[in-house]
């Protein structure tokens, strides 16, 4: 149980200490089609994301839409560090998936987790394609 715990709060520390480098960092991306987010769905527009207060969490949303979603993202560390800043979704036929973020300058890569209605649709075998749209820092 004390290792299960210790385990644990190694990876809380591990994702705050990520998030930690995402800073005051704020990405903005100009997203021209409807997407999910943790089985919410988010419609086309100017999408902000940034480092929530609670670390480990970031904070996704369209203003003009006044729609919000916190994310627990699973980091993934890349051998070397993104070009440039994108928005990276998963398409299935017309339907998108917000799967990942890259910072420009950063080897840490932050997957969203796959909502429900992605996971059928991958049950399913519909084939997926990777749309990446440009995201610029703030």
């Amino acid at each position: 149980m004390k290792r299960t715990m210790l385990v644990l709060a190694l990876m809380l520390v591990s994702t705050g200490a990520a998030l930690a480098q995402m800073g005051s960092t704020r990405v903005t991306a100009q997203v021209p089609f409807d997407f999910v987010l943790r089985d919410k769905a988010v419609p086309a527009g100017e999408l902000t994301v940034q480092s929530a207060i609670m670390s480990g969490v970031l904070l996704i949303q369209n203003a003009d839409a006044k729609v919000s979603v916190l994310s627990l993202p699973q980091m993934d560390e890349t051998k070397k560090p993104a070009g440039s800043c994108v928005l990276v979704f998963h398409r299935y036929n017309n339907r998108y998936f917000l799967s990942e973020i890259k910072i420009e300058g950063s080897k840490i890569a932050y997957r969203i987790p796959e909502s429900k209605a992605e996971a059928e649709l991958r049950a399913q075998n519909v084939t997926a394609n990777k749309e990446v749209i440009l995201a610029s820092l703030e």
